[in-house]
């Protein structure tokens, strides 16, 4: 696995040149590329070997080892739930998907029913823009074998690995569960928002409470899951619509709590990671990336896009969102 950044010219010759790819950067980049065995997703930000960083003139590209087969394609998100009829045996999955789209919707929500998904590593990440552009331009992600750009459903990146190599996929999140007055928070309802929730079983306006109790929406809504710990990040919080709104969605049945704070992410994340990023396909959350100040930090050899969501089989938040919190790879 060799992870580079590049310049639109020298990534097109890699494509010609027949290899499979993974490739991040502006969408205005993605469109000059030729056809071939790669997929994309919109993004400007980037953790690099010099540190986390906003650019717009090269594309950050994760190619596979020499001898790797694939399938690049669009799947429609009427038709994400036969995902993993694309599988290769003994090999890895990657997906991209644009944020805000109704895939990002319905992949966060039902991903984890669909049939066969967890037989074989499905990695990936949500495709973003620049803050300052949210509600101007649409994420897009890009099918490499077709040369089409795409603002909803997803591109998927079916790979056959070489003999003798074996993916392997891990989740990194720094963050904890903390102890805030020994607060549980569940939800009546799936969904990426809510109005209604209750705080240790008495139920609320969840909006009005988080904005009397003065939580700090920095820090995310953490779950366990039989030992993983999955992270919900606040988006907004408005009163007056009396809504809270997620980057990843609540699920009924669950129990959150607040997260303990961090006091440096990037110190956190090294300490916890090591050295392990090297030679892996990874990415980080655009949260980590802005409440973690990470332009300029490094992250133990983790390079990657700087992505709206993080998917390890199934849709991460700040587990998947910051900058710190998750990572995907393979190695």
């Amino acid at each position: 696995m060799k992870n580079e950044f590049l310049t639109p010219q020298e990534v097109a010759a890699r494509i010609e040149a027949g290899a499979v790819m993974s490739i991040a950067g502006a969408p205005e980049l993605l469109s000059t590329l030729p056809k071939g065995n790669w997929i994309g997703g919109s993004t400007v930000y980037f953790m690099t070997e010099a540190g986390g960083k906003v650019d717009r003139d090269h594309l950050f590209c994760t190619t596979f080892p020499e001898g790797s087969r694939a399938t690049a394609r669009h799947l429609a998100t009427a038709d994400l739930p036969t995902l993993a009829q694309g599988y290769q045996p003994g090999g890895v999955t990657l997906v991209i998907i644009p944020a805000f789209s109704e895939a990002h919707a319905r992949f966060a929500e039902d991903g984890a029913g669909y049939g066969d998904v967890f037989d074989q590593p499905l990695l990936g990440w949500v495709s973003g823009v620049h803050l300052d552009e949210i509600g101007k331009v649409a994420p897009s992600v890009f099918d490499g074998a077709q040369g089409a750009k795409h603002e909803d459903g997803a591109v998927l990146l079916h790979v056959a690995l070489p003999d003798g190599m074996q993916p392997s996929l891990d989740i990194v999140n720094i963050f904890k569960q903390g102890d805030d007055a020994g607060l549980v928070f569940s939800f009546p309802e799936a969904g990426f928002s809510a109005r209604k929730a209750y705080v240790n079983g008495a139920e609320v306006d969840f909006s009005q409470y988080v904005t009397d109790k003065g939580i700090d929406t920095k820090l995310p809504l953490v779950a366990n899951y039989a030992g993983a710990l999955i992270n919900v990040s606040f988006q907004s919080v408005d009163p007056e619509a009396s809504s809270v709104a997620f980057y990843a969605p609540v699920f009924p049945g669950v129990e959150y709590r607040l997260a303990a704070p961090q006091e440096d992410y990037a110190k956190t994340f090294a300490a916890q990671v090591g050295s392990a990023g090297e030679g892996s396909y990874s990415c980080n959350c655009i949260l980590n990336y802005v409440y973690g100040d990470m332009e300029g930090k490094l992250t133990a050899g983790f390079t990657g896009p700087v992505t709206f969501g993080e998917i390890a089989y199934v849709l991460l938040n700040r587990s998947e969102e910051h900058t710190s919190e998750l990572q995907s790879r393979i190695s």
